[in-house]
């Protein structure tokens, strides 16, 4: 079995942390597991990522099947709505996750993401097997040298042998074995076997208080998803706007999620946000749209610059659908830590009219969709396109890392030029001999149309390095020539080639470059 390649996640976390994408929250206090602060270069690629994605679904939306635009439309919802909503939708009394905890070690969790598995050695002088009893790690990278380790250092407590090799690709977890097999497992940090509890539910809502007083009924919930929000204000949005259905409610914003094991850096973390999309349709067309969908949002990964062979349409099978969904594709990508599989990008469910229905009947309020011209009324489906903003900024970073020894910084970054954070550095080869007013003078004309950098310090090399690594697709160079010629060197960041270019056409040469 192949594993992930956890170096080079480790470079990527490494490159983020030094060059200003992404730190650990609150780290001079020792960190917040799940949690993470998008640095200067982080959030200019955060947002970048955040317009494209509007761009294409509010201001520019797709053409659909019928060759016309969809119609969409934005929100910007409240993160705390009132706490009937999440019983409404299921969240308060089904939104959990099955955890577990050590007695010996005192942690926590996620039963589902404890690998499990019975190892076998033979012992010195022996011939026949014998076991080291049910061994358990953390699902992810770094399971089998937990493995490795934890068997080792057991074979070397009763006397020494081969420890025979583990198959991961056989393993179970927590939620899939009986009680009488858990009680034989030796927690991921613990010593001895029977310290795991049973598997128990455990909300993953974070709770809060609204008012003076303290107590159940002041308790509110931040939201674990956006959508909510969208279908709270579906009937305000068709009463205040000119949408008919079919058409599509948009929303970026953060949501809260009290996860149990959070891990792979910005991958599965406690605040994140989101990019949602609810789209509302007759009963009859719901299967023509979650396809068109489907589609719709891989076509859209690509042209971000996510190579074709990095994305996978995992189609979730009848049996493990929710409830209420009769389709659920989820977008795959090929992350460092999960090659040779694919990891969750983006969920494309079709989730009929559950949550309208839901709603309805707490509210006690109305929600079906007068269709004039077919003289009827019904209560709209709905397809869901969800993908994570947080989630899509890893992707950007897992699929732009490049490391190439020959060039000035062996680490860079082939981010699309229209998403780079810094679109352009502009350097006076040297700083003297009037280069810095040439160079200052294009700076000050450049920044206005689009993000620049101006770096004086240092050698050329190092300087071009530094934007490499920040993924910044042009450098632009004023040297003595220039005050000759009126002409800059402008350096490619993916093929490092050089052309000169006349000064007052710099700016109409990165607009045609910027896509």
């Amino acid at each position: 079995m192949s594993q992930p390649d956890s170096s080079v996640m480790n470079r990527i976390v490494s490159l983020c942390k030094r060059r200003g994408f992404v730190y650990p929250a609150s780290e001079i206090y020792g960190g917040l597991n799940g949690f993470w602060d998008f640095g200067p270069l982080g959030v200019q690629l955060k947002n970048n990522l955040r317009d494209a994605w509007w761009h294409a679904m509010v201001e520019c939306s797709p053409t659909g099947p019928d060759g016309k635009p969809v119609s969409i439309v934005g929100l910007d919802s409240c993160i705390i709505q009132h706490p009937q909503t999440w019983v409404a939708s299921g969240h308060v009394g089904g939104f959990a996750d099955l955890m577990v905890d050590c007695r010996e070690t005192k942690l926590r969790y996620r039963a589902d993401h404890v690998v499990v598995k019975e190892v076998f050695f033979v012992p010195k002088g022996k011939q026949e097997a014998v076991s080291l009893g049910i061994l358990s790690a953390l699902d992810g990278d770094e399971a089998p040298s937990a493995f490795a380790k934890k068997a080792k250092k057991l074979a070397q407590k009763a006397g020494g042998g081969e420890v025979l090799p583990i198959d991961l690709e056989k393993a179970d977890n927590l939620t899939t074995i009986s009680p009488d097999v858990r009680d034989r497992v030796i927690g991921p940090d613990a010593e001895t076997a029977g310290t795991l509890t049973e598997p128990r539910p455990f909300n993953l809502m974070f709770h809060s208080y609204v008012g003076v007083f303290q107590d159940e009924d002041s308790k509110v919930y931040l939201r674990p998803e956006t959508a909510q929000g969208i279908f709270l204000q579906y009937k305000n949005i068709v009463d205040t706007s000119r949408v008919r259905i079919p058409f599509g409610v948009a929303q970026v914003g953060r949501s809260f999620r009290n996860e149990v094991t959070p891990r792979n850096f910005i991958f599965r973390v406690r605040e994140f946000e989101q990019m949602e999309m609810e789209f509302f349709c007759p009963p009859e067309d719901g299967m023509m749209w979650y396809e068109f969908w489907v589609a719709e949002r891989m076509r859209w990964w690509e042209s971000v610059g996510v190579k074709k062979e990095n994305l996978f349409r995992h189609i979730i099978a009848k049996e493990d659908l929710s409830h209420y969904s009769r389709g659920t594709s989820d977008i795959e990508y090929l992350y460092p830590f999960t090659a040779p599989n694919f990891g969750e990008l983006e969920g494309v469910a079709y989730r009929t009219d559950y949550d309208l229905t839901q709603h309805q009947k707490f509210s006690k309020t109305n929600l079906e969709y007068i269709d004039q011209e077919a003289s009827r009324r019904y209560i709209p489906h709905v397809v869901e396109p969800a993908s994570g903003l947080t989630r899509g900024v890893l992707v950007m970073l897992c699929e732009g890392y490049q490391y190439d020894e020959s060039r000035a910084s062996p680490e860079w970054l082939k981010i699309k030029p229209s998403l780079a954070p810094i679109k352009a550095g502009v350097f006076p080869l040297v700083n003297k001999d009037g280069m810095p007013e040439v160079a200052e003078k294009l700076y000050l004309d450049l920044r206005k149309n689009y993000t620049c950098q101006y770096d004086a310090k240092q050698s050329i090399g190092k300087r071009y390095a530094r934007m490499d690594e920040a993924g910044t697709p042009f450098c632009i160079t004023v040297d003595g020539e220039t005050l000759k010629d009126q002409n800059v060197t402008i350096r490619n960041r993916d093929t490092a080639q050089q052309e000169r270019v006349a000064l007052d056409k710099v700016s109409s040469y990165i607009a045609q470059k910027l896509v």
